[in-house]
């Protein structure tokens, strides 16, 4: 379906957005080098925060990001999150390796209104404030907020 897929966007100038868990994202990862089109994985490639780099998730999102034709959503954190609010504090060994990784290639998604089971418990403000830490400068959250998601997005 994804081969179909890129093909019908790929003459639209149009990216894919996956939202897999992690072991979605290892078995696909064959099919998801060979897209013809930019890859988008969001909501961190949902790795789980207690394995990390170390996971095999990781590895193959790193070999994505390393082919030049991958992006990632710095988002939803609270989906993976075990430490939970406010500063989601397990995720930031992952957030930070990716956004050290691939800067040029994250972007941001604050998931508002926060429909996958996080109810109301999710403040965005929290949330801008583990970007920061995630991307660890002022020039990297920058670039995540703004050119970036211009340079993907076209605009």
């Amino acid at each position: 379906m994804l081969n179909t897929l890129a093909a019908r966007v790929q003459r639209l100038g149009w990216h894919i957005q996956v939202f897999a868990h992690a072991a979605q994202i290892v078995e696909l990862a064959p099919h998801l080098a060979r897209l013809p089109v930019p890859l988008v994985i969001d909501h961190l490639g949902k790795i789980d925060p207690s394995v990390g780099t170390a996971s095999d998730a990781y590895d193959v999102i790193r070999r994505l990001l390393d082919g030049g034709n991958t992006w990632m959503k710095l988002s939803g954190a609270y989906m993976c999150s075990a430490s939970g609010a406010p500063g989601y504090r397990d995720t930031v060994p992952v957030g930070r390796a990716l956004a050290a990784a691939a800067p040029e290639r994250m972007v941001w998604g604050s998931d508002w209104p926060h429909t996958a089971g996080a109810g109301d418990g999710v403040n965005d403000a929290d949330l801008v404030d583990l970007l920061r830490e995630w991307c660890g400068s002022d020039a990297v959250m920058d670039r995540v907020l703004t050119q970036n998601a211009a340079a993907l997005y076209g605009f």
